[in-house]
């Protein structure tokens, strides 16, 4: 089961997917058509894998790691030729190898232990060459350091049966076995998107799940591609599940424009950046290989020790490519068609996130993975947003009205959630303990607004008391002054979390210190209206609004210091109402 194989005399890739006695069912991720009875199939005695070492970031690959940009100079066209057979990284790219000082002959080494080291790009600056996970022994020789191609050894190590296995930069791994790692650790170390609404009210962390369900224009690849910009995970891998092909276009014209500064110089973030691109018009077949390729390769960079996150835009069209293949099958369906076993390959795809200690020297990585589900019309009872929302811990759910409305990010706070609230609650009591106190108090904000939107559709807004006009005004200034973010202008394409925090933090002062002063006044002559208190503190009001146009690529401390002062401004304007 499993195993590649090479099929008709176009040498054809396919997998076994079905053993029936000494009959076998074959998955092919290229186009079938002229084959006929009696054609051969030559058997590869391995599983579907890809290779990883360096090379990785920068390429964009098909689903099944095939290297677009080499298919194309070799072919000259713009279509993938049938049966292509090329080597998925550069073999013949020579690469500074560093060894690793403390490893010598003699020594006993085990999967994920560090050898040396490889200068990839300014972004991955120590590339880590490991011993694979599967190889075990005592080396018997090393390289040292050199300048080395991928089919230069450098080591060899003897395992305990006497056989020598060669090692090299690179290796291969198969894509639906998970890589080991020693043990899973906690996640408590916020992913910070640079979304306000997801940073504030539904945060995730660095090795969470999330899904980004929604209809057709509610904005689920421009979230996952603001998230492949600008969070703080150091290596970011793109996936293309069966999306149209002019969306991995704009990935691929954008992200070389973006840049991040290091040590003073600017670079692109495409350096940290692999996209895996299995677009509409290409096999269906590959497209469900593509979410394994890319976890494969996300779980690679995890096991150097880093922070990953991988997008995969649409698990919809990956579970789509499973209906197709399991009607193939002659499979029992399940709901709308989709196998019965839908929800254990999106939980077995799911749980390959998380945080994990890495084998070898202790090192510690994580993958966090987003995925964008499409459900049809909107309607989050199709099977797999049901699937996934009993798997992932994080939910970001996006709603048409919203997006219609031109409110962007259009997520729903009335559906969202998040299950890592308790886990991060250490992160912000030690960072910023009014942090947690000022979400609760938004959304309970926002919840109010809810309720009393109807009673002033039934009697009007006269019948409202001032405290509750108070609320109505402040939860317009929440949704659009807080949570609408505008990602193609100059001050709003990303929020850092000291911003949040201080828009956070004015707004709910300005809030309470405007509920303590009408029910004060309430006790005495109650002259004091909420309408009255807006035209007195009209400037601290206005600039509640204006918050947002900060420019985040401001230093911090100059951006603290003026939020202080606003924060200041708002607290002597109520001592003096």
């Amino acid at each position: 089961m499993y195993e590649l194989v090479r099929v008709g005399p176009f040498q054809l890739i396919g997998e076994i997917i079905k053993l029936i006695g000494d009959t076998a069912s074959i998955q092919v991720y290229e186009e079938t058509s002229g084959l006929t009875i009696g054609d051969e199939v030559v058997r590869t005695g391995a599983p579907l894998q890809v290779e990883l070492g360096p090379g990785i970031m920068t390429s964009i690959f098909d689903g099944i790691q095939r290297p677009l940009t080499t298919i194309a100079e070799e072919s000259g066209s713009v279509y993938i030729p049938r049966g292509v057979n090329v080597e998925a990284l550069d073999h013949k790219k020579v690469w500074p190898f560093v060894a690793a000082p403390e490893v010598k002959v003699g020594d006993f080494v085990t999967g994920g232990m560090i050898l040396g080291s490889v200068y990839e790009n300014a972004l991955i600056r120590d590339h880590k060459i490991l011993v694979p996970p599967n190889v075990s022994g005592t080396i018997s020789w090393l390289s040292g350091s050199a300048d080395f191609t991928l089919d230069d050894a450098i080591a060899k190590v003897t395992d305990r049966k006497g056989r020598v296995v060669e090692i090299f930069m690179s290796h291969k791994w198969p894509v639906r076995k998970p890589r080991p790692f020693v043990e899973k650790l906690p996640s408590e170390y916020p992913l910070l998107t640079g979304q306000r609404v997801l940073d504030s009210l539904f945060p995730s962390v660095l090795g969470g799940t999330c899904a980004i369900p929604g209809a057709f224009g509610c904005g689920k690849t421009c979230i996952s591609q603001a998230l492949s910009k600008h969070s703080n995970t150091q290596c970011v891998v793109y996936i293309g599940c069966g999306e149209r092909g002019n969306e991995m276009a704009e990935v691929l014209m954008e992200f070389p424009e973006l840049f991040t500064e290091v040590d003073g110089e600017q670079v692109s973030i495409m350096n940290r950046t692999c996209l895996v691109a299995n677009t509409s018009n290409m096999p269906v077949a590959a497209r469900e290989a593509s979410i394994y390729t890319g976890i494969t390769l996300a779980e690679y960079f995890r096991d150097q020790g880093m922070d990953v996150a991988m997008m995969a835009d649409s698990t919809s069209r990956w579970a789509e490519a499973l209906r197709e293949i399991s009607g193939r099958l002659g499979e029992m369906p399940g709901d709308a068609g989709y196998p019965a076993y839908l929800g254990t390959r999106l939980a077995f795809f799911y749980e390959r996130a998380g945080r994990v200690k890495c084998l070898g020297n202790g090192r510690e990585g994580s993958v966090t993975i987003v995925g964008a589900v499409s459900p049809p019309g909107g309607d989050f009872s199709d099977p797999v947003t049901t699937s996934t929302l009993s798997i992932v811990q994080v939910f970001w759910g996006l709603d048409k009205k919203l997006a219609q409305k031109k409110h962007f990010p259009s997520v729903n706070w009335n559906i969202s959630f998040t299950k890592y609230e308790r886990g991060l609650a250490a992160f912000y009591n030690k960072t910023n303990p009014d942090y947690l106190k000022n979400i609760a108090q938004f959304k309970a904000i926002l919840g109010m607004e809810k309720s009393l939107q109807e009673i002033v559709q039934l009697v009007g807004k006269d019948s409202l008391g001032e405290d509750q006009k108070l609320q109505l005004d402040i939860a317009r200034i929440i949704r659009e002054d807080f949570l609408m973010q505008n990602a193609f202008s100059t001050w709003d394409y990303n929020c850092p979390l000291n911003k949040t925090a201080w828009m956070l933090k004015n707004i709910c002062t300005f809030y309470d210190l405007a509920v303590s002063a009408i029910l004060k006044d309430q006790q005495g002559e109650g002259k004091l209206t909420w309408d009255r208190i807006r035209r007195k503190l009209k400037a601290q009001y206005t600039a509640l609004t204006e918050m947002k146009f900060k420019d985040p690529a401001t230093d911090p401390e100059v951006m603290n210091a003026d939020f202080q002062s606003l924060y200041n401004f708002i607290k002597t304007g109520f001592k003096n109402l």
